[in-house]
């Protein structure tokens, strides 16, 4: 079985850039799904449970 895929530790200020795009979710779409991924994955969260926060299929190839 092989491992599963997480970003990097996140320095504070990548942190709190990427929660500000989160939180004004103002901006492009796609941009603010990207933040709440790497996030998400940051966080420790399974690709199962991020695509579910994101409302996106687990396979991007599917």
């Amino acid at each position: 079985m092989t491992e599963p895929v997480r970003v990097r530790r996140l320095s504070d200020q990548e942190g709190q850039r990427l929660q500000r795009i989160v939180r004004r979710s103002t901006g492009a779409v796609v941009r603010y799904r990207r933040a709440l991924v790497v996030l998400a994955s940051a966080g420790g969260n399974s690709v199962p449970v991020i695509a579910r926060l994101v409302k996106a299929d687990e396979d991007p190839g599917a």
